[in-house]
C-alpha cells in the first residue's frame, strides 16, 4: 500500500490590503481603497474585499494591469524644515513634510518616527514597514543626536540633571548624554543624545528646569548624520547607511 508524501503546513494567509502594505506598495488604508475601487486582480479576477485572504508570496497580484511581484523599497532622509507637521494629511490644513517630495514620484513612503512642528533636521522615510519598526523601537532602535539652542547659559547642575532624568506624566525622561557645544551672552547650544523614544522628550526635560528651547535640530540617527543636506532637501540613503541603522542587539541577561 503506497503512502503520499506529507505536504507540510500551508503558508499563512493575510488580507490582500495587508499584503499590499507589507510589500511597501502603499499604506494599509490606501490599499483598502484600491481594493474597493476594483483596481486589484488576483489570478485574473477582480477582488473587492480588503480582507480577501492571500499568501504573502502570492505572485498573481495585478494592480491597474501591472503585476506586482514585489516592491523595491525606498530609504530616504529629509532635512525637515521648521513649521511642517509630520503626517500625510493634517486635519487643520497645515503644511506637512510631504510638501518636500512634491513631484518626485516616489510612491508610498512613510516617516520613521516624527519631529514636531517646531523641530528641524533629520527625518527618515521608507516604504519598508519592518525596517521602520526596527528603527523606531524604543529599546533597540539607534540613538538620536540633537543640537538644541536654549534661552540660558547652562551650568553643571543642569547637565547633570538632564542625564539623571525626571519623572513626568508617569514616564522617566532622561538624556543619555548632554554637553555644551557653544555659549553666547544669553543663550547656548547643547548636544543632547537620546537612547529612548518619548514624545517631546527634550522639551519636557528642559521645561522641568525652566529652560526654554529656541531651536531643536536632529543631526544624527545612530551613525547616520544629516551632513550638508540643505533645509527641505532629501536624498536616498546609501546601502552602508541602511546597514548602520540596524537595531542594537538585545543585551544579554546575566545569570542571578
Amino acid at each position: 500500500m503506497s503512502s503520499r508524501p506529507s505536504r507540510g503546513p500551508a503558508p499563512p494567509r493575510y488580507g490582500i490590503a495587508r499584503i499590499l502594505s507589507k510589500r511597501g506598495l502603499c499604506s494599509r488604508s490606501e490599499a483598502e481603497r484600491w481594493v474597493r475601487d476594483g483596481r486589484v486582480r488576483i489570478g485574473g479576477r477582480v477582488v473587492r474585499d480588503p480582507e480577501y485572504p492571500v499568501a504573502l508570496d502570492e505572485a498573481r497580484i495585478v494592480i491597474d494591469g501591472v503585476t506586482m511581484s514585489g516592491a523595491v523599497h525606498r530609504y530616504l532622509m529629509l532635512n525637515k524644515p521648521r513649521g511642517l507637521v509630520t503626517t500625510a494629511h493634517d486635519e487643520h490644513g497645515r503644511d506637512t513634510v510631504y510638501r518636500c517630495f512634491d513631484g518626485a514620484g516616489l510612491g508610498w513612503i512613510a516617516p520613521v518616527g516624527r519631529l514636531d512642528k517646531a523641530s528641524e533636521g533629520l527625518l527618515l522615510f521608507t516604504s519598508d514597514p519592518a525596517w521602520a519598526a526596527a528603527i523606531a523601537d524604543p529599546e533597540r532602535g539607534p540613538s538620536k543626536t540633537y543640537h538644541v539652542q536654549i534661552d540660558t547659559r547652562p551650568d553643571a547642575a543642569l547637565l547633570a540633571g538632564l542625564h539623571a532624568g525626571i519623572e513626568d506624566a508617569g514616564q522617566h525622561l532622561r538624556a543619555a548624554s548632554a554637553r555644551v557645544l557653544r555659549e553666547g551672552g544669553r543663550n547656548a547650544w547643547l548636544e543632547i543624545v537620546l537612547d529612548e523614544g518619548r514624545n517631546r522628550q527634550i522639551r519636557r526635560l528642559l521645561a522641568a528646569y525652566e529652560v526654554g528651547v529656541l531651536r531643536l535640530v536632529r543631526v544624527a540617527i545612530g551613525r547616520v548624520g544629516l551632513g550638508e543636506l540643505a533645509k527641505g532637501a532629501w536624498r536616498e540613503l546609501a546601502p552602508h547607511e541602511i546597514e548602520r541603522l540596524a537595531p542594537r542587539p538585545t543585551p544579554a541577561v546575566k545569570p542571578a
